[in-house]
């Protein structure tokens, strides 16, 4: 009796396990692209995302953008910031204004830039995640 229990023990905590991949919703109307950016904490152009509050914002990176959020020197968020309820397009790529990213199509969609969650308008995804990692004052933000 032992021996069908232990196994089923294995068997459950085996399958409960997962990475951090599996748990990240698959949204279909943004394509996954491999990037890797690194921020220097000391150059002039990043001194903003040095203090609490502040986001630094880059159109180089990502579908339509990057948005990189500091909420108190130790934790700091990264997302995309083409709207995740639209396929890519003109109107889809977002404006940062305070901790709010503006979606520019007709359903006017915002999103909190803190958070990720929709705040306002219509849509059933968040936008999209970047891993990010503080190394002293280096920040890397990559997918």
């Amino acid at each position: 009796m032992k021996k069908p229990l232990f196994y089923l023990l294995c068997a459950i905590l085996l399958t409960s396990c997962s990475s951090d991949d599996q748990n990240r919703i698959n949204n279909p109307n943004l394509p996954d692209l491999h990037f890797r950016m690194q921020l220097n904490l000391d150059l002039p152009e990043y001194n903003n995302l040095q203090f609490p509050g502040n986001s630094y914002v880059t159109y180089n990176y990502g579908i339509r953008g990057v948005v990189i959020y500091n909420i108190d020197n130790t934790q700091y968020t990264a997302f995309e910031l083409s709207d995740p309820n639209h396929p890519p397009n003109d109107c889809s790529a977002m404006e940062v204004e305070g901790i709010t990213a503006k979606c520019n199509c007709e359903d006017g969609n915002e999103y909190n830039i803190i958070t990720g969650e929709l705040t306002e308008g219509d849509g059933q995804y968040s936008l999209k995640p970047y891993r990010l990692e503080r190394r002293g004052n280096m920040i890397e933000i990559y997918n």
